[in-house]
């Protein structure tokens, strides 16, 4: 329960609840501008907060209220600056958060209990918790768009940190992996064609979709929901299921058709200028005995191959890109990236964060070493891989420098700016708007200087 407390903060996190405001006894802890804060949009983040397993504190609630009023500043100038959020965007956001949550939460029913309200009735009170979010984050987004982090920069933000407050960074390691999945046949895969096909065919003769859809499709993540995915843009689906949804019409259904999740064939739901709303029905083939044999055969030969030609350039990294099937490292010379910060695209990862399956292996190799074929079970889906590694190089835990460093330095450079030029924004903007907050935090220290109105809320 408490890793899907996590999930359901995510719904709501900065943002202030719609549906306490519709309750008749409140009280307003602070006003921004025309807009009001209520006592139960404060206690519903600190019950949030506290469902994470977090011990009680007072003191918690004047850094959630100092959220809540940025977030309504944020909204008012994004609101002059004529900034945006299309009602397309606010849906489609909204049920990629719901359809991460029901997975989580292991089901409807299950998120319905834990929120004590019906889906439908959560996902019409989050509208507005959504829309300024998403209208504050655009406005974040202005507001730092030039920001430009030089070399000099970092420097002179590594300069200025005391020798003796210098950040040590854990050991880390540059693993390499070239992916072999269990490939089936034409033949093999047939039966699971045939059986998307007979429930294509039940759909067409009448029978109802969503029902067909919880008994047989194959994805987890919607089946619950009769198959139903929300509304999505182009970029949220793999490249057959987006050709389909984006040529028909609302209501028409695909013929069967084959993505490397397997066959499928969807209906179009509603369609919203570039995002639509459809359903599907996945039917995923069983990985076989013998194609599992031809993965560990293909391995194997790629080992032999990558051991004959030791010490030749970047062997590893130009066969990784012909033969590896993880498409996310395959163009990246087999390099893994840092999951803890993808968008750095830093391949040194911190052996805190490694995936235990490859760190037990990666422990005993040598730089410079590849691996003999391992097998690697997906916790989540089960699905069954050959991978070789290749450890490139191996960095012991250190104090931070200039030398070794500079993507992580340059990192922590540019979030320095970023947070110091949304202070600056802040300090100037509260001082333009009228912001009144209630006698009892007003003493909050993250409050201070906050209020531009002395007297106390009546």
């Amino acid at each position: 329960m408490r890793k899907f407390a996590l999930v359901v903060i995510s719904l709501v996190l900065f943002t202030a609840a719609a549906n306490a405001q519709k309750q008749v006894l409140d009280k307003i802890v602070a006003v921004v501008g025309s807009n009001i804060i209520l006592k139960s949009d404060l206690d519903l983040q600190y019950s949030l907060y506290l469902s994470q397993g977090n011990p009680p504190n007072q003191a918690v609630k004047c850094n959630i209220l100092q959220q809540i009023i940025s977030q309504k500043l944020l909204n008012h100038q994004a609101v002059i600056d004529s900034i945006e959020v299309k009602s397309d965007e606010v849906d489609s956001e909204i049920d990629r958060r719901m359809r991460r949550s029901i997975q989580q939460a292991g089901g409807e029913a299950n998120l319905e209990k834990f929120l004590n309200k019906s889906l439908v009735q959560y996902k019409d009170e989050m509208r507005g918790d959504i829309r300024e979010a998403m209208l504050a984050e655009r406005m974040r987004a202005k507001i730092t768009e030039k920001l430009n982090t030089t070399p000099q920069d970092v420097k002179k933000f590594f300069d200025a940190i005391p020798k003796d407050s210098l950040p040590t960074f854990n050991k880390e390691v540059e693993v390499g992996q070239i992916v072999f999945e269990p490939k089936l046949t034409k033949e093999e895969k047939e039966d699971a064609r045939k059986k998307a096909q007979d429930l294509l065919d039940r759909v067409k003769k009448g029978e109802d979709f969503g029902v067909l859809a919880r008994f047989y499709s194959m994805d987890p993540g919607s089946a619950r929901e009769g198959g139903d995915l929300g509304f999505g843009d182009r970029q949220s689906y793999v490249k057959e299921f987006t050709a389909w949804a984006f040529k028909l019409k609302t209501g028409e259904i695909s013929p069967v058709f084959e993505s490397d999740f397997g066959f499928h064939f969807l209906q179009v739901i509603e369609r919203r200028g570039e995002n639509v709303h459809t359903r599907h029905i996945l039917i995923t083939p069983k990985i076989t005995d013998e194609s599992v044999k031809r993965a560990e055969a293909k391995a194997d030969s790629i080992y032999n191959i990558l051991q004959e030609n030791k010490g030749k350039g970047d062997f590893f990294s130009s066969a990784a890109s012909v033969f590896s099937d993880d498409k996310e490292s395959k163009f990246n010379g087999g390099m893994l990236l840092n999951p803890a910060n993808v968008d750095t695209r830093t391949t040194f990862i911190p052996t805190n964060v490694l995936d235990p399956q490859i760190a037990v292996v990666i422990d005993t190799m040598k730089v410079g070493q590849v691996s003999k074929p391992q097998v690697y079970k997906d916790q989540q889906s089960g699905k069954v891989t050959y991978r070789l590694y290749y450890l490139k190089s191996v960095t012991d835990a250190h104090k931070a420098n200039l030398e070794q460093d500079f993507p992580k330095l340059k990192s922590l450079t540019t979030a320095n700016k970023m947070n110091r030029a949304m202070s600056e924004w802040f300090e100037k903007k509260r001082k333009e708007n009228y912001i009144k907050i209630d006698k009892d935090y007003q003493q909050c220290p993250e409050l201070q200087g906050w209020s531009t109105v002395t007297a106390s809320i009546k």
